[in-house]
């Protein structure tokens, strides 16, 4: 499989040379093309900024991660890669089985969420994900592609817009390339699961009048069973075979064999099947997957053309294949028995909380395909710069799901006895797959853009010439995400997420103004506005300064404002539901455990589930914010620069997603802080006949939870984003690079990158800083020595010790800690420049083969933060690149 991806890549990559001399006249080959070196430094324009010039180091704190960087991590993608730098200060999303938006990834620059978070190609906005709705996928993104990355750690609402609020990550692709260069590579970790493929092939010409590069990768990420790491491999769900009342508390059997159970007689001594004291417990671990399959494929190409000695036309574009695959444990839902069926020993009405297991387990594939296209226009008219140009992103996804039981069939064929719940496995086969439905989802994000940016000097000042940037833009962004039909209908069993839809259109306009006022010292003014058709108008301004007493040392700050528009999907989505995993003490004692979720028999930690609808919320408003960075870049000797900065970021109007554990805390405790208005008791009965986790949601009620009046279990909960209050968050950045010239004996490189979150709390409450999954501090050191032909690679990776959720519980367990230790790795690499243009790698990522960070009461059951670690353990890896 890996030899016919690679062969189609090089076929598809090289298809270019077919009308290179057509499309681009003046083209000749690498080989033919004359070397002109130059003296002057070219101006470029950084991230943060439209006004192009010479110093890299500016008013604005920009990492820049080169190529080099990205090769000795032994990462096959972007998103692998971000999710370790030190600006994901808590984590982000990755593909993970079991979840809607099982084939995405996002970062989280500064803990702030993705949709807070900016990500760019070549300074336009990145595809959104259609998966979500808001936040690009990073996945979209070929690793291959890209020449660098510059992250931005500051607001930049000023220059791009909404979403910047907590920095700016922008994949500057390739463009400066000549030949040919084929590269190939695996890994094969210690652990089952997650093995490796990669390959790609680039080609590239230049000459006198333009240049042409294009080129085609792929790379593959195998799936993970829980089966397979010793933390998830068991799981608990009453989601199995018990009875409930019609109230949707547990039913027990006033006699029979079952007596004093809600166990059904006989239907929980299949495999995975088990009773724990008076109730039966499904194992999800043994079939279900943490981590989803991931392939990717991608085709990207870029060109430009002097059309004239002012005038260059030029174009970026890609096409990107993401699939997906993720398995779960098999449909569940909570069907109702007559008194009269012949599956209801008990003579009066019941419902049987059910695991449809013999349908087999659900399998979800997802194939997504991102499209993109910009075309632009650079030149001179006059004393003005302009850059004018278009583009065009559509990103669809397609997802098929398998084995999805059909609630309303089952619910008859129970009620009537064709389903039988004692001996869910003696069922036909015909009766099994009348019961069963293949369902789909068809999602997409379109975004289209007109751009204009004049550029220009403006007057003289002591310190030199002031210049001048001002741009318009003109952007519509569109989403949908359409079930099929029975999943709108609710009526799909196992099955979360609804159909939403909408449109806006943006219209922009800013300007950049840079001041030398003195030699040393320099100021910058930008201002942007965007109007939305949808909500309303934002102004973001912003000021920074540059200060450089001496040559050798620059102070910078900046003040800005920003904000991020509300998403489309949370304003118009319709209601979906989830079986939420929680640690409450009184469900868990009404489920038949202790107070501190575990078996009463063996001890071990048990998370029950419990019915949860989010639900849409029309009315948000968009967040603002407001930024303050202050920081010092030292270049101490010629071997020696280091930086500081700090940072502070205010969100009032904050659009945050209430969980079913922040509901179930704020209800307990209303002087948390953090907690959103509005929570509220739902309602414990309903006149329609069925229980109440059936007969919501009901979004005029808003967000809260039912809980039954005698037994306190959760009978449901409504959940859903809203304006939550405001957030604060500050901390430190700093970065120490080192870089040692000795002679014959090679070069050594050293890169120390630390950020320390200072504060992060809700609506002036407690500093969050340290709880459970927030960690205060993350580091990276990277060590690169290269002597002759040969380079070695030693990266360290380092995460704070953070809270346990037993600290975080009312009454602690004094059986297990309240603080998890901290999580450090080691990723080692050798690289050897062979004579015939061939660099042979051996890495292996990990090498002590370190556990993730593990948390008995991890309420995902998966054991740990999937977010924030990865259970990959030891990594080997080899690769192979062979330039022509």
């Amino acid at each position: 499989m890996t030899h016919s991806k690679l062969r189609d890549a090089i076929r598809l990559a090289l298809l270019p040379t077919a009308f290179a001399g057509l499309a681009a006249p003046g083209l000749v080959s690498a080989q033919e093309a004359d070397a002109e070196e130059t003296t002057t430094l070219d101006q470029i324009e950084v991230t943060g900024s439209r006004i192009k010039r010479a110093d890299i180091e500016g008013a604005l704190p920009v990492t820049v991660i080169t190529r080099q960087q990205l090769d000795v991590s032994g990462d096959i993608s972007v998103s692998e890669y971000l999710r370790d730098t030190t600006f994901n200060s808590f984590g982000s999303f990755r593909p993970q089985s079991g979840s809607a938006a099982q084939a995405a990834a996002q970062v989280s620059l500064r803990g702030l969420g993705a949709s807070r978070t900016l990500v760019l190609i070549d300074g336009r906005r990145a595809p959104v994900s259609p998966a979500t709705g808001s936040g690009q996928d990073l996945n979209s993104i070929p690793l291959a592609a890209v020449e660098r990355i510059e992250i931005l750690s500051d607001g930049a609402s000023a220059i791009y817009g909404s979403d910047a609020i907590a920095g700016v990550i922008n994949v500057i692709t390739r463009k400066d390339f000549n030949g040919v260069q084929l590269s190939v590579g695996s890994s094969n970790p210690k652990r089952d699961g997650g093995e490796t493929e990669e390959g790609s092939v680039i080609f590239g010409i230049s000459g006198e009048r333009g240049s042409l590069l294009a080129g085609a990768s792929f790379s593959n990420r195998g799936i993970v069973f829980a089966r397979d790491r010793e933390w998830s491999r068991t799981g608990a769900s009453t989601y199995s075979n018990n009875f409930t009342n019609p109230d949707g508390t547990f039913f027990t059997a006033p006699s029979g064999p079952t007596a004093g159970t809600s166990v059904v007689p006989g239907g929980c001594a299949e495999p995975a099947f088990s009773v724990v004291g008076n109730r039966c417990f499904y194992d999800f671990g043994l079939v279900a997957a943490d981590e989803a399959e991931i392939r990717q494929d991608g085709f990207f190409a870029r060109g430009s053309y002097d059309i004239s000695d002012n005038w260059t036309m030029y174009m970026n574009t890609s096409v990107n294949r993401v699939f997906s695959f993720g398995r779960y444990a098999p449909s569940l839902a909570e069907a109702f028995v007559p008194a009269a069926s012949p599956n209801n020993p008990f003579g009066q009405d019941l419902f049987v909380r059910h695991r449809f297991a013999s349908l087999g387990t659900r399998d979800d594939t997802v194939d997504s395909n991102a499209y993109d296209l910009l075309l632009g226009l650079q030149g001179r008219m006059g004393v003005v710069d302009l850059d004018v140009g278009m583009r065009r992103n559509e990103f669809k996804a397609f997802t098929t799901g398998r084995n999805y039981v059909v609630i309303p069939i089952a619910e008859q064929y129970i009620a009537d006895g064709t389903y039988d719940i004692f001996n869910p496995s003696g069922n036909s086969a015909t009766t099994l797959n009348a019961m069963k439905a293949t369902i789909g989802r068809e999602s997409a994000t379109l975004n289209e853009e007109i751009f204009a940016v004049a550029s220009m000097d403006m007057f003289e000042l002591p310190g030199g010439t002031s210049s001048i940037a001002v741009g318009a833009e003109y952007r519509s962004e569109d989403y949908y995400d359409q079930y099929d039909s029975l999943s709108e209908a609710g009526v799909i069993g196992g099955s979360a997420g609804n159909s939403a839809a909408g449109g806006r259109k943006i219209r922009a306009a800013y300007f950049e103004a840079l001041f030398p006022i003195w030699s040393s010292f320099e100021a910058t003014l930008a201002g942007r506005y965007d109007k939305y058709s949808d909500y309303g108008a934002d102004f973001s301004p912003k000021v920074a300064f540059r200060w450089q007493p001496l040559d050798s040392l620059t102070i910078r700050g900046s003040y800005g404002e920003g904000f991020a528009a509300p998403p489309i999907p949370i304003l118009s989505a319709q209601p979906s539901s989830s079986a939420d995993f929680v640690t409450d003490p009184q469900t868990c004692v009404a489920f038949g455990l202790t107070s501190q979720c575990t078996d009463p028999v063996t001890g071990d930690t048990v998370t029950p589930q419990v019915t949860a609808w989010t639900i849409a919320n029309p009315s948000l408003e968009s967040e603002t914010s407001k930024q303050l960075s202050l920081g010092v870049a030292w270049d101490a000797t010629e071997w020696l620069n280091l930086s500081l900065d700090y940072y502070r970021i205010e969100i009032d109007n904050l659009i945050a997603a209430i969980s079913t554990d922040t509901i179930i805390a704020c209800l307990d405790d209303p002087t948390l802080g953090g907690c959103p208005p509005g929570l509220s008791t739902l309602p414990t009965t309903t006149s329609t006949g069925l229980p109440v986790s059936q007969a919501v949601p009901n979004p005029q009620l808003g967000l809260g939870l039912a809980r039954d009046p005698a037994t306190g279990l959760i009978l449901y909960v409504q959940r859903g984003f809203a304006n939550q209050g405001d957030l604060e968050t500050s901390g430190y950045d700093l970065n120490v690079r080192t870089n040692f010239e000795l002679g014959n004996a090679g070069t050594l490189r050293n890169q120390l990158q630390v950020s320390w979150v200072k504060e992060y709390s809700f609506n002036g409450g407690d500093n969050l800083v340290g709880i459970e999954r927030t960690p205060e501090f993350r580091a990276s050191l990277q060590n690169i020595y290269s002597v002759g032909d040969f380079s070695f690679a030693w990266n360290i990776n380092h995460i704070d010790s953070t809270g346990s959720r037993n600290a975080l519980r009312a009454t602690p367990d004094p059986a297990l800690s309240l603080t998890l230790p901290s999580w450090t790795t080691h990723d080692l690499q050798i690289s050897w420049n062979a004579p015939w243009n061939g660099i042979f790698v051996v890495g292996v990522n990990n090498i002590a083969d370190k556990d993730p960070v593990l948390d008995p009461l991890d309420p995902t059951g998966r054991g740990y933060d999937f977010n924030l670690y990865d259970g990959y353990g030891r990594v080997p890896y080899v690769r192979y690149t062979q330039s022509f």
